[in-house]
């Protein structure tokens, strides 16, 4: 007469987490939190490498006399070394790594006031953003 251990959902969700990570292939993803840009600047800097291959969006960023360009190739380079790190065995230049999937959200907004005229106060909205960024290969197999 056993006693049927009851898990709780945390440690349910805990353990599929980790049988994510355990599985090796396929995409990869990296995530930038609160990074201090709007995310309409952040856009559209984005929007330029969405769907492209790995080496010309690293060209296209680094060619790029935005801002934002700079933290989105530091965010690629990290997601490049993620696929490394889950694909161990597989070089990137043959794999025909591209941009999956780019989104960008607005993060948190730092609240400001600004003097005006006649005693009033306007306010400033210091918008960041958060951006997930993700890289797979074109001939991946299908994992069962």
């Amino acid at each position: 007469m056993e006693a049927s251990v009851k898990l709780k959902k945390s440690v349910i969700i805990r353990q599929r987490k980790e049988q994510e990570k355990a599985q090796t292939g396929g995409a990869s993803t990296a995530k930038l939190l609160n990074c201090p840009t709007s995310p309409r600047k952040m856009r559209l800097v984005v929007d330029l490498i969405r769907g492209q291959k790995v080496e010309n969006a690293l060209y296209i960023l680094k060619y790029t006399k935005k801002e934002a360009a700079v933290r989105v190739e530091q965010l690629l380079l990290s997601a490049i070394k993620n696929w490394e790190a889950k694909n161990e065995g597989k070089s990137v230049e043959t794999s025909e790594l591209f941009v999956k999937e780019v989104s960008v959200g607005g993060g948190r907004q730092l609240k400001r006031l600004r003097p005006a005229p006649q005693g009033r106060g306007f306010r400033i909205r210091k918008r960041s953003n958060h951006i997930t960024l993700v890289v797979d290969s074109k001939n991946s197999e299908p994992q069962n």
